[in-house]
């Protein structure tokens, strides 16, 4: 698999399609519009910024739980 990092500026949409093992990281975190029409436009730092969400501290959780399945 090819190593893949998650970026601000991805859709929560094109998150999940990466893996939807992400959707768990997304929702522990206060981010729980994940099925909302909004998550297929919205940038990771736009709906981190309406949640009230560190957006450096969501992308580590994320890339770190996708190196995990890569070790």
């Amino acid at each position: 698999m090819a190593s893949v990092t998650i970026t601000k500026d991805m859709t929560i949409g094109e998150v999940l399609d990466i893996n939807q093992g992400l959707a768990p990281v997304l929702t522990s975190g206060g981010m729980h519009c994940i099925g909302c029409p909004s998550s297929q436009m919205e940038t990771l730092e736009e709906a981190a910024a309406v949640h009230g969400i560190e957006t450096e501290l969501l992308l580590a959780r994320l890339n770190a739980f996708l190196e995990a399945l890569e070790s």
